[in-house]
């Protein structure tokens, strides 16, 4: 039997000229003059359901306080430099397009917001309470994807709930977004007659497909003689090639990855893990010392993220327990992203990531081996590509009808219980509008049916612990938040109790 092998070059251009003939067809029925939104951004867009709306949700809290009008006035100057935040999206039978706001009006984006009345010692109950209403309120489909509520109020200080649409932009890009609204900001680069491909699927085709297309064609070859050519393509995608890993190495890793995901059994059956409702609760704690969990990485020979991981884990394990589920044994897997852009072009809007699943071993109680535990996992997963897979399986999903689209994305749901994000942010505390920016927490959207979203986030020495849960699953996120710090603490603990030296 003769397999045939169609050239990646040419099927390349064929898919380019469908896509364009497509973005005509579709452009010319609407009378529209915008750009058309990649197949990526699109699957996000389309992946709004009642329990779970695509938006990142973020919180800041200032000293001392700031006033709307100058709140205004800087998102005028900084964010609306970025032209997806004057753009609204228009969809259609082929996909999206963004469409300049001829009726941007600033008041309908930047909006006031009162917490209700509360008891002395509840305003941060409020704020949480009031972050959950808002996490669960679509944004205006007619207009930029994009709402900050300030309130103006709060502990003696300010507050800013800020929601994002997905489709805008991932976390790493909206990290760049932020850094350029702070004091002392930069806006984004002039941008540049673009000679690469700017679309994600072409980004696909060039760095991936094509690649590992050529990869696995010559695997055989290259294998018997030990030639070495090599793809760093979780580093940098971009860079094609231009690595030193064996190709038919990564030829079965990339078939050991796809199957891994495909054959991925069904996550652990806690009560974290159900039917979501459609109403959501947030909760946060006071962030740990940043230099006492890098002290107890370096100790027991583990990076930070193991440590907050582990801490994780346990703290999951501990709420489950305290609610008397019997844990021991079990497990609950966790989709983690992972930046698939150079660094240098994160100010760049779009989603370039991928998602890697971690199994989080909530059912180790000793805290040292739980975190060797997480160190080994994490260890396992380096060099894999199931990011570029994952991200390859959404660029497919932006294709389809949504229906096809919502049983494709579902494999996800019924395979994790979490989507828990990692971000290292400043060192030092960052000035907004003069103002003092004290806390930063941020939770990215939950897809299909899950339930529990986790974020973490290092700022200003400190790191902050957030948890977003659907009541019908969790009614109260709190607990579980109240076990990070004697978690880390335990950990703290029995790692200054162990034998040192000899």
């Amino acid at each position: 039997m003769v397999t045939r092998i169609v050239a990646p070059e040419v099927a390349r251009k064929a898919a380019k000229a469908v896509k364009k003939n497509a973005t005509r067809a579709a452009s010319g029925m609407l009378g529209l003059s915008g750009e058309r939104m990649t197949k990526v951004d699109t699957a996000w867009l389309r992946m709004d359901s009642e329990a779970n709306l695509m938006m990142i949700v973020g919180v800041w809290t200032l000293k001392p306080g700031i006033k709307y009008a100058d709140l205004c006035q800087r998102v005028e100057e900084r964010l609306l430099k970025y032209n997806r935040f004057r753009q609204r999206v228009v969809e259609d039978t082929a996909g999206a397009t963004w469409v300049e706001d001829r009726d941007f009006d600033i008041t309908r984006h930047v909006v006031h917001e009162k917490l209700p009345r509360h008891a002395k010692g509840q305003t941060q109950q409020a704020l949480q309470d009031r972050v959950g209403v808002l996490a669960m309120q679509p944004l205006d489909p007619r207009r930029p994807l994009w709402q900050i509520s300030l309130v103006e109020d709060y502990e003696g200080g300010s507050a800013m709930i800020v929601r994002i649409h997905h489709c805008i932009a991932d976390g790493i890009a909206l990290i760049s977004v932020t850094m350029s609204l702070v004091d002392g900001g930069a806006p984004p680069p002039e941008r540049k007659r673009k000679s690469a491909p700017a679309g994600a699927e072409d980004w696909i085709s060039d760095t991936l497909i094509k690649p590992l297309t050529d990869i696995t064609v010559k695997a055989l070859g290259a294998a018997g003689d030990g030639a070495a050519r090599s793809l760093g393509m979780l580093r940098d995608p971009q860079k094609g090639m231009s690595g030193s890993l064996d190709m038919a190495k990564l030829a079965f890793q990339v078939l050991s990855d796809a199957a891994a995901l495909a054959l991925m059994p069904d996550d652990s059956r806690t009560r974290l893990k159900g039917k979501p409702g459609n109403t959501k609760r947030v909760a946060w704690c006071q962030p740990i010392p940043l230099d006492e969990v890098k002290a107890v990485g370096k100790a027991l020979n583990c990076s930070v993220n193991d440590v907050l991981l582990s801490c994780v884990a346990g703290a999951l394990g501990e709420y489950l327990k305290s609610l008397g589920d019997e844990v021991t044994g079990q497990e609950i897997r966790a989709m983690i992203p992972v930046n698939l852009r150079p660094l240098d072009q994160a100010y760049k809007l779009g989603n370039r990531f991928g998602l890697v699943p971690l199994v989080l071993p909530i059912g180790v109680d000793n805290p040292i081996e739980r975190v060797y535990e997480v160190r080994r996992r994490m260890s396992a997963l380096k060099g894999s590509t199931q990011p570029l897979l994952a991200f390859g399986m959404l660029a497919v999903a932006g294709l389809l009808i949504k229906p096809a689209q919502d049983a494709m994305l579902n494999l996800f749901g019924k395979k994790t219980t979490a989507v828990m994000t990692n971000v290292p942010g400043p060192r030092e505390k960052l000035r907004f509008l003069g103002a003092t920016l004290e806390q930063s927490m941020f939770w990215v959207p939950q897809s299909g049916d899950i339930g529990l979203g986790v974020s973490i986030l290092s700022y200003g020495g400190g790191v902050q612990f957030g948890v977003i849960t659907d009541t019908a699953l969790c009614p109260d996120p709190q607990r579980i938040i109240d076990e990070f710090e004697p978690e880390f603490a335990k950990l703290s603990l029995v790692t200054l109790m162990l034998p040192w030296g000899d």
